[in-house]
Protein backbone atom coordinates (compact mmCIF):
# COMPACT_ATOMS: atom_id res chain seq x y z
CA UNK A 1 0.00 0.00 0.00
CA UNK A 2 1.43 3.37 -1.04
CA UNK A 3 1.12 6.24 1.43
CA UNK A 4 0.14 9.52 -0.18
CA UNK A 5 2.59 12.35 0.40
CA UNK A 6 2.68 16.05 -0.38
CA UNK A 7 5.42 18.61 -0.88
CA UNK A 8 5.40 22.06 0.69
CA UNK A 9 4.38 23.43 -2.73
CA UNK A 10 1.47 20.99 -2.95
CA UNK A 11 0.11 22.05 0.44
CA UNK A 12 0.66 25.74 -0.12
CA UNK A 13 -1.28 25.56 -3.39
CA UNK A 14 -4.06 23.41 -1.94
CA UNK A 15 -4.64 25.67 1.06
CA UNK A 16 -3.71 28.93 -0.70
CA UNK A 17 -1.02 29.80 1.81
CA UNK A 18 2.68 30.53 1.53
CA UNK A 19 5.41 27.98 2.19
CA UNK A 20 6.54 30.36 4.93
CA UNK A 21 3.20 29.79 6.73
CA UNK A 22 3.74 26.05 6.57
CA UNK A 23 7.27 26.42 7.93
CA UNK A 24 5.86 28.58 10.75
CA UNK A 25 3.52 25.74 11.76
CA UNK A 26 6.50 23.39 11.66
CA UNK A 27 8.42 25.72 13.99
CA UNK A 28 5.43 25.68 16.35
CA UNK A 29 5.43 21.88 16.46
CA UNK A 30 2.12 21.49 14.67
CA UNK A 31 3.65 19.86 11.60
CA UNK A 32 6.59 17.47 11.52
CA UNK A 33 7.37 16.43 7.94
CA UNK A 34 9.88 13.79 7.02
CA UNK A 35 12.89 14.76 4.94
CA UNK A 36 14.12 13.37 1.67
CA UNK A 37 17.40 15.17 1.28
CA UNK A 38 16.55 18.86 1.50
CA UNK A 39 12.87 18.35 0.62
CA UNK A 40 10.08 18.19 3.15
CA UNK A 41 7.65 15.30 2.75
CA UNK A 42 4.23 15.64 4.36
CA UNK A 43 1.93 12.71 5.11
CA UNK A 44 -1.82 12.61 5.80
CA UNK A 45 -1.24 13.41 9.48
CA UNK A 46 0.57 16.64 8.57
CA UNK A 47 -2.07 17.62 6.02
CA UNK A 48 -4.87 17.07 8.54
CA UNK A 49 -3.03 19.01 11.26
CA UNK A 50 -2.44 21.89 8.84
CA UNK A 51 -6.10 21.91 7.87
CA UNK A 52 -7.13 22.00 11.55
CA UNK A 53 -4.61 24.76 12.32
CA UNK A 54 -5.93 26.91 9.48
CA UNK A 55 -9.52 26.32 10.63
CA UNK A 56 -8.55 27.35 14.16
CA UNK A 57 -6.91 30.49 12.81
CA UNK A 58 -10.05 31.34 10.80
CA UNK A 59 -12.12 30.93 13.97
CA UNK A 60 -9.82 33.35 15.76
CA UNK A 61 -8.22 30.91 18.19
CA UNK A 62 -4.85 31.62 19.73
CA UNK A 63 -1.95 29.46 18.66
CA UNK A 64 -1.82 27.69 22.02
CA UNK A 65 -5.53 26.82 21.73
CA UNK A 66 -4.99 25.55 18.20
CA UNK A 67 -2.10 23.35 19.30
CA UNK A 68 -4.10 21.95 22.25
CA UNK A 69 -7.09 21.15 20.05
CA UNK A 70 -4.96 19.48 17.40
CA UNK A 71 -3.08 17.43 19.98
CA UNK A 72 -6.41 16.28 21.47
CA UNK A 73 -7.46 15.13 17.99
CA UNK A 74 -4.74 12.48 18.16
CA UNK A 75 -5.64 11.39 21.68
CA UNK A 76 -7.57 8.36 22.89
CA UNK A 77 -10.59 7.08 21.04
CA UNK A 78 -13.02 8.32 23.72
CA UNK A 79 -13.78 11.72 22.25
CA UNK A 80 -16.13 12.91 25.01
CA UNK A 81 -13.47 14.93 26.91
CA UNK A 82 -12.16 16.33 23.63
CA UNK A 83 -15.59 17.41 22.48
CA UNK A 84 -16.37 19.01 25.84
CA UNK A 85 -13.11 20.94 25.74
CA UNK A 86 -13.75 22.01 22.14
CA UNK A 87 -17.26 23.19 23.08
CA UNK A 88 -15.76 25.22 25.91
CA UNK A 89 -13.22 26.86 23.58
CA UNK A 90 -15.92 27.55 20.99
CA UNK A 91 -18.19 29.08 23.62
CA UNK A 92 -15.43 31.33 24.92
CA UNK A 93 -14.51 32.48 21.41
CA UNK A 94 -18.14 33.10 20.52
CA UNK A 95 -18.62 35.27 23.60
CA UNK A 96 -15.49 37.24 22.78
CA UNK A 97 -16.64 37.85 19.23
CA UNK A 98 -20.14 38.83 20.32
CA UNK A 99 -18.65 41.39 22.73
CA UNK A 100 -16.42 42.72 19.97
CA UNK A 101 -19.47 43.06 17.71
CA UNK A 102 -21.34 44.99 20.42
CA UNK A 103 -18.32 47.25 20.85
CA UNK A 104 -18.08 47.81 17.10
CA UNK A 105 -21.79 48.60 16.80
CA UNK A 106 -21.50 51.12 19.63
CA UNK A 107 -18.47 52.74 18.00
CA UNK A 108 -20.18 52.87 14.60
CA UNK A 109 -23.23 54.52 16.17
CA UNK A 110 -21.02 57.16 17.77
CA UNK A 111 -19.19 57.76 14.48
CA UNK A 112 -22.51 58.18 12.68
CA UNK A 113 -23.65 60.72 15.27
CA UNK A 114 -20.38 62.65 14.95
CA UNK A 115 -20.64 62.53 11.16
CA UNK A 116 -24.18 63.94 11.24
CA UNK A 117 -23.17 66.68 13.67
CA UNK A 118 -20.26 67.71 11.44
CA UNK A 119 -22.49 67.79 8.37
CA UNK A 120 -25.07 69.91 10.24
CA UNK A 121 -22.37 72.37 11.36
CA UNK A 122 -21.07 72.69 7.81
CA UNK A 123 -24.57 73.28 6.44
CA UNK A 124 -25.17 75.97 9.08
CA UNK A 125 -22.06 77.81 7.90
CA UNK A 126 -23.22 77.91 4.26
Amino acid sequence: MVTQTWTISDLSKEFDITPRTIRFYEDQGILSPAREGRNRVYVSRDRTRLKLALRGKRLGFQLSEIRDLIDMYEGPRDTTPQLKHYLSVLHRQRETLLQQRRDLEETLTEITQQFLQCEALLKAKE
